[in-house]
């Protein structure tokens, strides 16, 4: 990642319903433009915000990324006279642990939250066990694990199972998982003969290793909550993207919304529900195998529109790709492709800056940096998980955050 931009917080344009009025105002981390210096204090102009930092922090390929948020005050979308003034903001008892998984999410969380990540040793032997020590104490605390289990999924699922088992021999009170990318959440049903619910099992896993309490953004289905016999905070990350779209200055009868699939229906219609109830559309397609898919045609019209394709992740880019594709055969005037979790396996980044998408939206739930391209930009959820954390720490509503 050679460079940053902080994207100055916006109002909402005409096209946003009034549910959805000054959604996130928070600052938001793309891969363009402002690039940074390596100073321990960088302002940010256009927003006059301010990242006082020891060190840069090193996501693992020897690239800084300073995390850029506002001064740790609530953005304006969850500011709002409608929600709880009365959040246990007690740090006394609460503790935060990173992963090795998402280090620089981690840090942006911690910053928001006003607290210091908390001392952990995680190392692997020479055969490629993990070794999990933590390094100060945490008996009668509430401790929040931060790991998503992104490739390598089985390593980084493995790390957080060992994490989990070390803070309950540890005597934590309380032990919360927050995953901000719940991995094996595709596999959540049999569709034919012999299949795993892996989902299931990795729920029983993670409840098996000493968790109270999941805490994840955007999973695949909702019905993979059910799968854990534990309280699931289920964060959307919606939105983060709406609001940012808000700054695109889109007019309303120039926007479709289109789901990539059949499945993603109900998705694309809530999205663009607080778009104005904006029109959808949608791509049917056959899928041959796991990861391959052939669109077949197109259900709506795209045709003069600038289409928004809406997901949860993108993989291989096979699926939302070809549907681009058929959004330009049908006359689309531009295809903004926005989804929560990018995955990238190869050869996505090929498929994704090949240039039949004006831009890639995505969030900063796993780390993106080696598969960066002009076109991507990538908007931060730390503010919005590091206020869900607040909540969940002093016992208040997390659904109000969405209303």
């Amino acid at each position: 990642m050679d460079s940053l931009t902080t994207l100055s917080p916006c109002k909402p344009s005409s096209f946003l319903s009034s549910s959805s009025s000054s959604l996130f105002s928070l600052c938001s981390v793309g891969l363009k433009s402002v690039s940074y210096n390596g100073s321990r204090s960088r302002t940010c102009a256009s927003n006059n915000f301010k990242c006082d930092m020891d060190q840069p922090v090193n996501i693992g390929n020897g690239k800084p990324v300073i995390p850029i948020l506002n001064e740790r005050t609530l953005p304006k979308f969850l500011d709002s006279a409608r929600l709880e003034t009365t959040v246990n903001r007690n740090s006394a008892k609460i503790k935060l642990f990173s992963g090795t998984a998402n280090p620089a999410l981690s840090q942006e969380i911690a910053w928001y939250m006003g607290l210091e990540l908390g001392k952990i040793n995680i190392k692997r032997f020479a055969d490629g066990e993990i070794y999990v020590q933590l390094q100060e104490s945490v008996r009668g605390c509430d401790v929040y694990l931060v790991q998503p289990t992104c490739p390598p999924a089985n390593e980084n699922l493995m790390e957080l199972l060992v994490m989990v088992d070390a803070c309950r021999r540890a005597s934590a009170k309380n032990i919360t998982v927050v995953i901000p990318y719940f991995g094996y959440a595709r596999a959540d049903r049999k569709t034919q003969g012999r299949e795993s619910i892996a989902a299931k099992l990795v729920a029983n896993l993670i409840t098996e290793a000493g968790a109270n309490r999941v805490l994840s953004c955007d999973l695949h289905s909702g019905q993979s909550m059910g799968y854990f016999d534990i309280p699931v905070d289920h964060v959307y990350c919606q939105p983060v993207i709406l609001d940012y779209l808000a700054s695109k200055r889109i007019c309303s009868t120039d926007l479709v919304v289109v789901s990539p699939d059949v499945g993603g229906v109900a998705r694309a219609r809530a999205f663009a529900k607080k778009l104005s109830d904006a029109p959808l559309a949608i791509v049917d397609k056959r899928r041959h195998g796991h990861n391959v898919a052939e669109v077949m045609n197109l259900i709506g019209d795209v045709k003069g529109k600038v289409a928004v394709m809406v997901d949860d992740m993108i993989d291989t880019a096979g699926t939302i790709a070809k549907g681009a594709e058929l959004l330009h055969q049908e006359g689309a005037r531009e295809v903004y492709a926005c989804c929560t979790h990018a995955v990238f396996s190869p050869p996505a980044r090929e498929r994704l800056s090949s240039g039949i998408f004006q831009e890639v939206i995505i969030t900063n739930t796993l780390p993106v940096a080696e598969n960066y391209f002009p076109q991507l930009t990538v908007l931060s959820v730390a503010n919005l998980l590091g206020e869900t954390i607040w909540r969940v720490h002093g016992d208040c509503s997390v659904s109000s955050i969405f209303q």
